[in-house]
C-alpha cells in the first residue's frame, strides 16, 4: 500500500463565528502533532467558507494571514455535502494528476466548523492508514455547554461508543483520496453526505475502521446548519424526549 505523504484538511464553514476559533486551533494542534510525529508528511488546511454572512470570513483570513498552512475557498451552496466535495476537488486540483492511483498517497481529513478535534486527530488517522485502513471514522462527543442535562443524558446513554462503532459523522471522517475518487466521493446533499460516502466505500470493497480513539467534540446546539445533519438530530431527541410524558399518559388513559 502507497504510504501517505500529503494530509489535507477540508473544513466546510456557514455563518459559525461562535465556533470557528476553537475549531481551528484544534485542528491547528493536530496537524503540529502531525508534523512532530511525520515530519515527511505535507499537511494543509482548506476552510470552505459556504454563504457566510457573519464573521467567519474574517476569523478564517486571521488564521490564513498568521499561519500559511492555512487556506480559503469561498462558494455559494448552502450545502454543507457540495461544500465538501468542492473543497476536496480543489485540493486534488492542486495536483497535476487527478486519478485514483495518483492520489494514493493523498488522506482526506474532514471535520466541521463547530467541532473541535484532539491533539492526536490526524496522528491517529495515519496510523490507522498505516495500518492498512482506506478510511477513518472517528467517534464524537457533545459537548455540554448550553445543552440541558436530561438531553445530553439521553445522547450518551444511545451511543456508547467503542472500536467498530456503527456511526458515521462528517465531523471526524478520514480518507485515502485514492479510494475517495474510486467511490466517487462526497454527494452533493444538503446533509447525510458523510453517510453516503460511507457506504460507497464499503460497497466498493475498501477497508473502512470505525474507531473511537480520535473522539472529537461538537456543538451541542440545536438550531441545525445542515436541515437533517447532527444538530436536527439532537432537536428530534429533545422533542421525542418531550413527548415522552404525554404519550405515556394517553397510554395509560386508554
Amino acid at each position: 500500500m502507497t504510504a501517505v505523504d500529503r494530509v489535507a484538511v477540508v473544513i466546510p464553514v456557514h455563518n459559525e463565528e461562535d465556533h470557528l476559533g476553537r475549531a481551528l486551533a484544534g485542528v491547528e494542534a493536530a496537524a503540529s502533532a502531525l508534523r512532530q510525529g511525520y515530519p515527511d508528511i505535507d499537511v494543509r488546511a482548506l476552510v470552505v467558507l459556504d454563504s457566510c454572512t457573519d464573521g467567519s470570513a474574517a476569523i478564517a483570513s486571521a488564521y490564513a494571514a498568521r499561519n500559511g498552512f492555512f487556506s480559503i475557498l469561498a462558494v455559494a451552496f448552502r450545502s454543507v455535502g457540495r461544500s465538501r466535495r468542492a473543497g476536496i476537488w480543489q485540493v486534488l486540483g492542486e495536483a497535476a494528476d487527478t486519478t485514483p492511483d495518483a492520489a494514493a498517497g493523498l488522506w482526506l481529513a474532514n471535520t466541521d466548523a463547530d467541532s473541535v478535534v484532539p491533539e492526536n486527530w490526524l496522528v491517529g488517522q495515519i496510523s490507522l492508514a498505516a495500518a492498512g485502513a482506506d478510511a477513518v471514522l472517528g467517534s464524537v462527543d457533545v459537548d455540554p455547554a448550553g445543552v440541558a442535562p436530561d438531553l445530553l443524558g439521553r445522547w450518551k446513554s444511545m451511543h456508547s461508543f467503542g472500536e467498530d462503532h456503527p456511526h458515521v459523522f462528517g465531523a471526524n471522517l478520514g480518507v485515502r483520496g485514492s479510494a475517495y475518487l474510486a467511490a466517487g466521493g462526497f454527494p452533493r446533499h444538503l446533509s447525510h453526505e458523510d453517510q453516503v460516502l460511507a457506504g460507497r466505500l464499503r460497497e466498493h470493497g475498501f477497508d473502512v475502521r470505525a474507531t473511537d480513539t480520535i473522539r472529537v467534540r461538537t456543538s451541542g446546539r440545536t438550531q441545525a446548519r445542515a436541515p437533517q445533519g447532527f444538530g436536527a438530530y439532537l432537536r428530534t431527541l429533545g422533542v421525542d424526549m418531550a413527548l415522552a410524558p404525554e404519550a405515556a399518559a394517553a397510554s395509560g388513559n386508554r
